[in-house]
């Protein structure tokens, strides 16, 4: 394969490196110029770290001259907990799915046979599933890798008795990273699927986020119940303009709120991808999370185990909480045997060069 191995790429293209965290495999892609580093596990296809040149073009001179962007697992112990999902590539379901349990193809399913009580689930199984590298190519001005998974088997994974291949697709530029998730229906029947991103960002370290600044052109928000779930129905649609302390439609600052909300009817810009933009006017950095459709979740990090409110959640996703159990997600949800679904997303960095 075309730049894998260590120190795959020449000296003026990106380098692809295969290493280790613990016993986790890992791959590191780098610029030639040292302007950008990115490394995944390939448990999950998780991003590691995303470290950017802070200043213009050019005038690196060395690593520290980078910043982190997101705020990832820090160890192998971490990865493995899989606590707060730090960058977790989310399929076959995004989110929560209602007590475990969901209908399909006129049969139910359990995602927790047996568990009663505690019957929390989400963010489906592909953070966990091992990926292998099957393509890696370097060029002079970014690096792409296609990994895939093929774990999602009937019987492996619990309630979910259908077939899925799954490739994630990464492209690493100087300023930006880009993402692809392609599943392939590899089975006999119909299989419900959608999928989603759960990355934290970090602008202002070690600074909290309550001084960044979010816009997220969205007109509607989710409401949800208690337990994260959305209303049924209409129900779960609030208009922005009836919701004035979650309306992030004029840049805001996010000061003391504490969120774990989706927003629905997305704007998209006229290269047709939506753009929720996050910002730190102290340096004047700004991260451009795009998405080509889907619905945008955004979680201030309020619960987390590791560092609360030092990074933000701000997660492209192709359908809301609980899909599988709302009829209007049904159609959508459908992936039928033969067939391939995509979700392209990724981040942009942007600073401001001060002299």
């Amino acid at each position: 394969m075309k730049g894998r191995g260590d120190g795959g790429g020449t000296a003026d293209t990106f380098r692809i490196a295969e290493g280790r965290l613990g016993d986790e495999p890992t791959v590191t892609v780098s610029a030639p110029d040292g302007q950008a580093r990115a490394t995944l596990a390939l448990r999950g296809a998780t991003l590691l770290s995303w470290q950017v040149a802070r200043g213009a073009p050019g005038q690196l001179t060395d690593s520290t001259d980078r910043t982190e962007l997101t705020d990832g697992y820090r160890d192998e112990t971490e990865l493995l907990s899989q606590d707060g999902v730090r960058a977790g590539l989310l399929a076959p379901f995004p989110n929560r799915v209602a007590d475990g349990r969901y209908h399909h193809g006129g049969h139910d399913h359990d995602l927790l046979p047996g568990i009663v009580g505690d019957r929390l689930i989400y963010h489906g199984f592909a953070r966990e599933a091992p990926f292998r590298i099957v393509e890696a190519t370097a060029a002079a001005d970014s690096a792409r890798l296609l990994l895939r998974s093929t774990s999602i088997r009937p019987g492996r994974c619990p309630g979910y008795p259908f077939a899925l291949d799954l490739d994630v697709e990464y492209t690493i530029g100087r300023r930006e990273l880009g993402i692809a998730i392609r599943a392939r229906n590899v089975g006999g029947t119909t299989a419900p699927y959608a999928s989603g991103w759960h990355p934290y960002f970090t602008l202002s370290r070690p600074r909290p986020i309550d001084d960044l600044v979010l816009q997220i052109p969205a007109d509607t928000l989710i409401r949800t119940d208690a337990s994260l779930i959305p209303l049924p129905g209409k129900e779960a649609l609030l208009p922005l303009d009836r919701c004035p302390d979650l309306d992030f439609r004029t840049p805001r600052r996010l000061g003391d709120a504490v969120i774990d909300t989706c927003f629905a009817d997305l704007a998209p810009g006229p290269d047709g991808r939506t753009e929720t933009v996050l910002s730190d006017p102290a340096t004047g950095a700004e991260l451009r999370v795009w998405q080509h459709g889907g619905y945008m979740h955004v979680f201030t990090g309020d619960t987390l185990a590791r560092d609360r409110r030092a990074s933000i959640a701000l997660e492209p996703v192709e359908t809301t909480t609980d899909a599988f159990n709302r009829p209007e997600h049904a159609t959508a949800l459908s992936l039928e045997p033969g067939r391939q679904r995509e979700f392209r997303f990724g981040v942009t960095y942007l600073h401001a060069y001060l002299p």
